[in-house]
């Protein structure tokens, strides 16, 4: 598949071995396991780093395999999760670090530009949560809200 604002083919890379059973060197339980993930989001921690510190630190290669649950789903379930999801908020973070740039620099054309695709992808993603339910159908993206939910 290509990439969406290029002309480019997508990156391959490595992908993770297909495994169905829980390695022998974890010796966690579900409910620990659990338990590490609500208290790494309590910290602040995003799922996408949860995931590193649990296998990184822990030895858990795979949430889903030990709790049968996905670590976005954990955090909803204990109630931890963002009210915004949370690849809508890191595409807010950066394109609150570019207007910040521009501010500053204000006739860089291709920041310019990669600021009005950064945005087009949070619409994108705006209409997309808004159809699933995820978002409220009067939700808007405005840079003063993004700004807002960043800081």
């Amino acid at each position: 598949m290509a990439r969406l604002h290029s002309d480019r083919r997508g990156s391959s890379g490595s992908k993770r071995p297909l495994r169905k059973e829980v390695p022998e060197w974890v010796t966690l339980k579900p409910e620990e396991v659990e338990e590490l993930v609500v208290k790494l989001a309590k910290e602040g921690y995003q799922s996408a780093m949860i995931g590193m510190i649990l296998r990184d630190t822990y030895g858990i290669p795979d949430v889903k395999l030990i709790t049968g649950k996905k670590i976005s789903q954990i955090m909803k379930e204990h109630g931890v999760y963002p009210e915004v999801p949370e690849d809508l908020l890191n595409l807010m973070r950066r394109a609150v670090n570019l207007r910040n740039h521009l501010e500053q620099h204000p006739k860089d054309l291709h920041s310019k530009r990669g600021l009005q695709l950064i945005e087009s992808k949070i619409r994108r993603l705006v209409k997309y949560y808004k159809r699933k339910g995820v978002l409220p159908m009067d939700w808007r993206y405005t840079p003063e809200k993004a700004r807002l939910l960043v800081e």
